[in-house]
């Protein structure tokens, strides 16, 4: 249940149902969310979207286990495991009045911290073709990523997360005839670093691919700038480009 996605006005009848003639349009009656979850678990996203009011009477159905329906004058037990999330820090929730304290201390039995995407070291590219394999699979294509458009994935600090490289693979995507370069993120020869970080251990063939793939975009992809930045041949760049790219 997305919590920021429900009207005020009828998220207690979603989460909890209501009876029938509870209210102008209750028609027939209508099991909650909670009920439906019986014995199962119920992820509620975007918790601190949920109205105050609201925060607690589902406080006191965590500490009771019944759920009452709009309505209606006898609960109903139920058995559920909850989920919640948000995309909020929880301190500047419960400054800004977003999430009552109480269900706060009830929810954090076991918090689960979500790191940024920028953080999860080669999630983004493993993420980046799932993306891609599923536009591809849509669109019924054989569309892949450029040896630089990967490294423009790993090194882009998506402050949007998922979303936004959801979203600018599937901007390429749409733009690209073969291969998505993701020029967008890092244009080559416009804002690309001049210097490069890596992990002490990484393996040779590893840091070189990186160094030559950053310097072509240092360069603007003039081979033979790069070729006589990096010391080695045009002819050689050009191989180890290839190699990159799958041939």
């Amino acid at each position: 249940m997305d919590c920021g996605a429900i009207s005020p006005s009828v998220i207690e009848s979603e989460l909890f149902g209501h009876e029938r003639g509870s209210f102008t349009g209750a028609e027939r009656q209508h099991k909650g969310y909670f009920e439906r979850a019986h014995e199962g678990t119920l992820f509620l996203d975007e918790i601190t979207e949920m109205p105050l009011e609201l925060q607690m009477k589902l406080l006191r159905v965590l500490e009771t286990s019944d759920v009452l329906r709009v309505g209606a004058d006898k609960a109903i037990k139920v058995d559920v495991r909850i989920i919640a999330a948000t995309n909020r820090r929880l301190e500047d929730a419960l400054a800004a009045g977003k999430l009552r304290e109480d269900l706060l201390y009830r929810l954090n039995v076991f918090p689960i911290p979500l790191p940024p995407l920028r953080e999860r070291g080669d999630d983004v590219e493993r993420l980046a073709e799932h993306f891609l394999g599923e536009l591809n699979s849509a669109s019924a294509s054989t569309k892949t990523f450029t040896a630089a458009g990967l490294e423009r994935i790993r090194r882009h600090s998506w402050p949007g997360n998922l979303r936004e490289l959801k979203n600018a693979i599937h901007h390429d995507f749409i733009l690209a005839d073969r291969t998505l370069g993701l020029e967008a993120l890092l244009p080559a020869g416009k804002g690309a670093p001049t210097s490069l970080m890596m992990t002490v251990g990484t393996p040779l063939l590893e840091a070189e691919r990186q160094l030559i793939l950053a310097t072509i975009d240092e360069y603007a992809g003039d081979k033979k700038k790069t070729a006589s930045a990096l010391g080695i041949t045009v002819s050689s760049l050009s191989t180890r480009l290839n190699e990159y790219q799958g041939g």
